[in-house]
């Protein structure tokens, strides 16, 4: 039996905001549209707002990907009328492929966790379009430290389902009390934990913390890398 991590990938492991940031940037300015630190943030808000719609089953993911740039391009003033949202996307996502950047101290937290926690393995466990997953891990060197990616684009699920990590357990083949899900969000990441009843650790919590880990059904919370270790050892038994 291993010890098997399941990390949520953005905000957990890669800063997804730094290169949604540049690679949007590079696609306005690309379609002679002005970008600023205002339209990003306009952006990143519908984004997350959509992003919550396709969680709750409300949206399609084309839908999410045709909108958000229908928003922000009539947002700095152009006619959508004739434009290929969805190309504009491909774009987007492509871009942002080019672009990881590591959260501080990820790397070594991953490798530090690889070397001294017994049988450990690393899966991703995402929402998200797989060639910008895959290509930010790529570009970062992550890679070398994964042992399966679980996309939803490619699962044909999103999280929070517990049909999502349903298929997670038969790719990984072992059961889910080896499981432990870790990520920022608890919208996907905790309550998809705790829809398929798998442990969970909620990283860089905020708010009122006991209450949502009551809510959430959470098992730990993690502030820091060197936190989550210590936790992730202990879960494991390998502090002992």
């Amino acid at each position: 039996m291993h010890h098997n991590f399941l990390f949520d990938l953005d905000q957990t492991l890669l800063d997804f905001h730094a290169s949604e940031y540049k690679a949007l940037g590079i696609v306005l300015k690309s379609n002679g549209l002005s970008f600023s630190d205002e339209i990003y943030q306009a952006f990143k808000a519908c984004n997350k707002s959509l992003w919550l719609e396709l969680e709750k089953g409300t949206l399609s993911r084309t839908e999410l990907f045709t909108r958000r740039f229908q928003y922000i391009f009539q947002r700095c003033g152009a006619d959508t009328s004739t434009l290929d949202l969805l190309r504009i996307n491909d774009d987007f996502i492509r871009t942002m492929s080019l672009n990881g950047v590591l959260m501080d101290g990820a790397l070594e937290f991953v490798t530090k966790v690889k070397a001294n926690i017994p049988g450990a393995r690393i899966y991703i466990a995402s929402n998200g379009a797989t060639v910008n997953a895959k290509g930010r891990i790529a570009s970062t060197g992550l890679d070398r430290y994964i042992d399966d990616l679980f996309i939803s684009e490619d699962m044909g699920l999103t999280k929070p389902d517990a049909a999502f990590f349903d298929k997670c357990l038969d790719r990984i083949g072992e059961p889910g009390s080896s499981c432990i899900m870790i990520g920022d969000s608890l919208s996907s990441d905790m309550l998809g934990a705790k829809n398929a009843s798998l442990d969970s650790v909620w990283f860089m919590p905020s708010g009122d913390i006991e209450k949502l880990m009551a809510e959430y059904d959470i098992n730990y919370c993690a502030s820091s890398y060197d936190e989550l270790f210590d936790i992730l050892k202990k879960w494991s038994g390998s502090d002992m």
